[in-house]
């Protein structure tokens, strides 16, 4: 548990380094003194450190210019560095001193063997002018969670960014992972159990929808209460869907529809699926009301297939709608909605073809990119004869303005199932 007050000791040159030599140049931000940040050790009242000394808009440009490598252990310091560290003011000072980018964070879970579950993560920094950074580390759980971090509890996550702040959705649990310190906890699972459904964010909230055959609810969560609502219903019951928001509206995708009701015991057997893959449903968050859901809203090509044999890889961007949605499969015209082909993406020549699945997770990086972490492996059970050798972690960044794909360092072996969010960091 971290200490109510700081020893100045490995810290001094920290303050020492961080003042402006310029008064000019020394951005001011606005930090409440809390009664936990103003308290003292009561050993130590007669003598108060260099640290504890320090008024909090100093300490607080001091930690701002602390290179990211070293942040993690700082809240455990103090009380007061774990606030300040956690304000928006920490943010906007490493902003504006130009130490944080847009970033894609790629979380993985694997467990092999019965072996503990084991949290990693892979920061890929997009800066504007150098060449794309990857940094990979474990990310390491407090013991109380490890209860929910079962084998298959994260499986097929989902990642949606709020702010600096990545939530990972799994089937029956929720962790909320800090992208600068690495610090995670849990929070509250969805109210219905969900496995490659479609999530997203929306005015500071977290939409999900599909991933379960048991209902058609689309529920919204609240991080300031830790809870999940049921907020709509949505036209179909979608399974292996893709999420996006854009412009107040959160986008449901692809995947499989499930008619049809469960047996009276619960089996699947009353059941029936089919392929949904070019058709989008969008739900207006502010009034409630679903856009399309009589005539859904064509996605070209098929896009967004569970369990189909891939014959090519494709992107596409929507120009109507308010918002962009995401496809990925075979050629095909474009829909009515103002959907245009992109440039062909740089995938190693046979790599994708007949006998192929290829899973794809994408993320809007910044004002002006996409970032696209494609996966290509052999079907089970298909002659694979002649094909390429399969692909994992592939990272691909499309610049919108520029109409151009460009490659990134690969993601490490083992993230061939992570969840991808982007944020600063």
């Amino acid at each position: 548990m971290a200490a109510e007050s700081c020893h100045p000791r490995g810290l001094s040159w920290l303050a020492r380094s961080c003042i402006p030599v310029d008064p000019a140049r020394h951005i001011a931000v606005p930090v409440p003194i809390s009664a936990a940040s103003t308290s003292s050790n009561p050993a130590s009242d007669s003598e108060e450190s260099p640290i504890s000394a320090l008024p909090d808009e100093l300490l607080l440009e001091c930690l701002a210019r602390v290179p990211r490598a070293s942040l993690p252990p700082l809240p455990v310091v103090c009380r007061r560095f774990a606030a300040l560290i956690a304000s928006h003011g920490f943010l906007h000072l490493r902003r504006a001193h130009g130490r944080i980018r847009p970033c894609l964070l790629a979380v993985s879970v694997s467990s092999a063997h019965g072996a503990a579950v084991t949290f990693a993560r892979a920061l890929l920094q997009l800066g504007a002018s150098s060449r794309p950074e990857l940094e990979v580390a474990a990310l390491p759980l407090p013991p109380p969670l490890l209860h929910c971090a079962g084998s298959s509890a994260f499986a097929h996550a989902r990642a949606v960014a709020l702010g600096r702040e990545v939530f990972l959705i799994g089937r029956g649990a929720t962790l909320r992972v800090d992208a600068l310190t690495g610090a995670a906890r849990a929070c509250a699972p969805t109210l219905f159990p969900r496995k490659k459904f479609a999530a997203a964010a929306v005015g500071g909230r977290i939409y999900v929808a599909g991933g379960t055959a048991l209902t058609a609810a689309v529920e919204e969560y609240d991080p300031a209460a830790d809870a999940w609502r049921v907020v709509a219903e949505a036209p179909r019951r979608r399974y292996g869907c893709a999420g996006a928001a854009a412009g107040g509206v959160f986008y449901v995708a692809g995947g499989v529809a499930v008619s049809g009701h469960p047996g009276g015991d619960g089996s699947p057997r009353a059941l029936e699926a089919h392929a949904c893959a070019g058709s989008v449903d969008a739900l207006h968050v502010a009034s409630g009301a679903w856009a399309w859901s009589a005539r859904p809203r064509a996605v070209p090509g098929g896009g967004c297939v569970v369990g189909a044999h891939a014959v090519g890889l494709s992107f596409w961007r929507c120009g109507g709608g308010g918002g962009a949605s995401r496809g990925g499969g075979g050629g095909g015209g474009g829909g009515a909605c103002g959907w245009v082909a992109l440039e062909a993406p740089p995938v190693p020549r046979g790599s994708v073809g007949l006998g192929m699945a290829v899973r794809v997770a994408m993320a809007g990086v910044g004002a002006g990119r996409v970032v696209a972490v494609v996966n290509v492996a052999a079907v089970r059970g298909h002659n694979a004869a002649g094909v390429g050798v399969a692909l994992e972690g592939m990272v691909l960044v499309y610049d919108i303005g520029g109409g151009k794909w460009s490659r990134a360092p690969y993601l490490p072996p083992g993230f061939r199932r992570a969840a991808c969010a982007a944020v600063e960091c």
